[in-house]
């Protein structure tokens, strides 16, 4: 029997990797007779970087590039993930994020992906054959053009002058020209927000007071993305200024996709790629996955959901291993679940739980076990 563990993050407690150790010693200690292969997971957010590393034997690979102000350096890290195909996945937060600012320093007039631009070029020169970009925690809201400028597209005023840094320079755009040589494989940018460029819910609007910005500085940078939205599509031919998600990372996003041929997709949906969850879930008879609260929420569009979606369609069954269980064991079914443990016993306290997280969710993988293990494989035989 194979069972494949992919588990999620419990916040606070324990990391993904953490996680799948914890269930696999919990199965081992029922069933020694199991085959069994961690796949920790994550949903494109914070920490998705390490866990990729964990799931793929990968490296971190530090460089040093601008800052999200021009006159800032960094020691930024991207995920190297080996294989026949080797890849990266770039943490913008890395070089362009509001971690790496004072508050008092926060101005996205003048911040900048530049410095992610530079960690993607680090990863194509490295050879890099596909690329993911995780886009949260930005300080910036330049439309991703400080990236493309890192890449080798040129930004020229009315004089046929390159342009600065920062959201404030968008409004000088007038001509955008290619690089020539330019040869970036594949990208996908980790994106789970709907938000278009401009507008109300746009990426001015929406994300840039929590960047810095004033109400006159919001009306002036989304302003200045409508206007790249125009020239790209005059001197590029593609549609940015509507399109779902391109709002995110201040317009990161869009940028993705009109100056490096970018995809959006999920995070999730991008991390079962990269870890090729569906070649292992092929042979499987079971996935184990879980989060620290199983919950209605779970069901749309992160870890858990993604994980149970892939499985439907390999005929694997699905396990889900929470630290508290929200749903109704009939919901559970209904959504293609087979199998539900909480780790938190009946009348236990939250801070208990918390504290021992680990060997109660080594004990919820022994019941899983238990239970379910010896009736699959009576109903296979």
């Amino acid at each position: 029997m194979k069972i494949v563990i992919a588990m999620d993050s419990f916040k606070g407690t324990l990391t993904a990797p953490a996680a799948c150790t914890a269930v696999a010693r919990g199965i081992l200690s029922e069933r020694a007779d199991v085959e069994l292969v961690e796949r920790p997971m994550a949903d494109g957010g914070e920490g998705t970087a390490q866990t990729l590393i964990a799931a793929t034997g990968g490296e971190w690979a530090i460089e040093r590039v601008m800052g999200p102000l021009p006159e800032m350096q960094v020691d930024a890290g991207y995920a190297w993930l080996p294989g026949s195909e080797p890849g990266a996945l770039i943490e913008m937060a890395q070089a362009s994020g509001l971690i790496l600012l004072a508050e008092d320093r926060l101005d996205p007039l003048r911040t900048t992906t530049y410095g992610t631009g530079q960690l993607l070029q680090a990863a194509c020169d490295r050879g890099a054959e596909r690329l993911w970009l995780a886009v949260g925690g930005s300080a910036t809201v330049d439309g991703g053009v400080g990236a493309a400028m890192a890449l080798g597209w040129s930004f020229r005023d009315r004089a046929g002058n390159s342009i600065g840094h920062g959201g404030a320079e968008l409004e000088r755009i007038q001509s955008i020209v290619p690089p020539t040589d330019i040869d970036l494989p594949p990208v996908e940018v980790l994106c789970d927000v709907d938000n278009p460029l401009c507008g109300k819910r746009g990426a001015a609007a929406v994300y840039g007071p929590q960047k810095g910005a004033t109400p006159q500085m919001v009306e002036r940078l989304d302003a200045g993305l409508a206007h790249l939205a125009d020239v790209v599509r005059r001197d590029l031919g593609r549609e940015i200024e509507d399109l779902p998600g391109a709002g995110a990372a201040g317009g990161l996003a869009a940028g993705g996709v009109a100056f490096m041929d970018a995809t959006l997709v999920s995070g999730i949906e991008a991390v079962m790629k990269a870890t090729s969850l569906a070649e292992h879930l092929a042979t499987a008879d079971w996935v184990v996955t879980g989060e620290g609260r199983f919950d209605e929420q779970s069901l749309y569009g992160k870890v858990v959901s993604g994980i149970s979606n892939l499985a439907q369609a390999s005929g694997t069954r699905v396990a889900v291993l929470a630290g508290s269980v929200e749903l109704s064991s009939e919901r559970a079914t209904r959504s293609g679940i087979s199998a539900v443990e909480a780790s938190r016993t009946e009348g236990m306290s939250l801070e208990e739980a918390l504290e021992r997280s680990e060997p109660l969710l080594v004990e919820a993988a022994r019941r899983f076990a238990r239970d379910h293990l010896a009736s699959t494989e009576a109903s296979s035989s």
